[in-house]
């Protein structure tokens, strides 16, 4: 009896060492037969994917595609775009036409409900803002009483912006497009007073404008935009693959590992650091990947803060303060799961 007790004890103590790799569920099994991820794209949102001179994606969501495709497939060169507009890109998630949905989309009841979606982590917080031209000197939103307000359709920032004209008795008249481009090209022409849109993605806007220094884009923020990388219902496993991906950059930066030192760090006796880099525990083979899944992702785009100061932060021209964004020991809301 006691022999009994000692042997499932150690079981118990080995816990995920002993776990056989997970077969592939239809996701993974079909991005490693195209031996390709497919991740829909921004038709252009500097920080968070544009095409730089040589036709390479660029910004925080597509290096959240690159990171996915290290994991799953051990190459971040193996991650393709198809470029999506909002109208576009969540029936393009859902009829398979992509794997993954890293492309500035807010977390909502609604798409993680009706439209047959799950939303595996936010890998950006956000809220809507206005961009102005300066010479119209307006200081606060409820001063554009009367304007005419540039939104694109089908996205949460069309609704959000009539809910907050009704909310505060405001009247505007609002100028929908179709196309993200269209709007940028609207309010540059001089057809809108102001341009209502993320705040984040005002600023990069704001930074490829003929003039940047005569635009203000307002300090009020009228929503909450947690952005998040989507996945269709009904594959747990890959539920679990992109959301872990995600957690692990965040984890890496937690912990001090980057892109540069990540080889380095394989030889670290943190016990938290070899669980994240596959040196201990089978955290990747419960998902499905290989041990190194983790490692694969950081070698290839780095850890989450790194990804954020290249593309929209310090290292960027668009220069955004972590805010929220930052690690939650540093006052922010960036939080991983554990890895353990």
């Amino acid at each position: 009896m006691k022999r009994t007790v000692l042997t499932l004890l150690a079981v118990m103590a080995t816990g995920p060492a002993l776990a056989q790799t997970a077969s592939p569920g239809p996701t993974l099994s079909t991005v490693r037969a195209r031996d390709a991820l497919i991740c829909g794209s921004h038709p252009g949102a500097p920080g968070f994917n544009v095409l730089d001179s040589q036709g390479v994606n660029r910004g925080l969501d597509a290096d959240t595609c690159r990171a996915i495709a290290a994991a799953v497939l051990g190459d971040a060169a193996k991650a393709r775009w198809i470029v999506l507009s909002s109208q576009a890109r969540l029936p393009a998630l859902q009829s398979g036409q992509v794997d993954v949905l890293p492309r500035t989309t807010t977390w909502s009841q609604v798409r993680d409900t009706a439209n047959g979606l799950n939303f595996t982590a936010v890998n950006f917080y956000d809220g809507q803002g206005f961009m102005v031209r300066r010479s119209a000197n307006v200081q606060r939103a409820r001063h554009l009483a009367g304007a005419t307000i540039c939104v694109t359709s089908g996205t949460t920032n069309e609704l959000n912006l009539a809910d907050w004209a009704r909310a505060n008795n405001i009247q505007v008249q609002p100028l929908v497009f179709d196309q993200n481009e269209e709007t940028r090209n609207a309010y540059n022409s001089g057809r809108c007073d102001a341009f209502t849109t993320d705040a984040s993605q005002l600023a990069g806007i704001r930074t490829a404008l003929r003039d940047p220094n005569e635009h203000v884009i307002l300090a009020d923020i009228i929503s909450k935009e947690p952005l998040a990388v989507a996945v269709r219902h009904g594959d747990d496993q890959w539920f679990d693959i992109v959301r872990w991906t995600i957690f692990a950059l965040i984890e890496a930066e937690e912990l001090g590992v980057t892109r540069a030192n990540v080889d380095e760090m394989l030889n670290s006796q943190n016990p938290a650091i070899r669980r994240l880099l596959g040196q201990a525990g089978d955290h990747g083979p419960l998902m499905g990947l290989d041990r190194r899944w983790a490692y694969n992702a950081i070698k290839a785009v780095g850890n989450y803060g790194e990804i954020f100061d290249r593309n929209l932060g310090a290292g960027s021209p668009i220069g955004l303060p972590r805010g929220v964004n930052d690690l939650w020991t540093r006052g922010g809301l960036m939080y991983a799961m554990p890895i353990r």
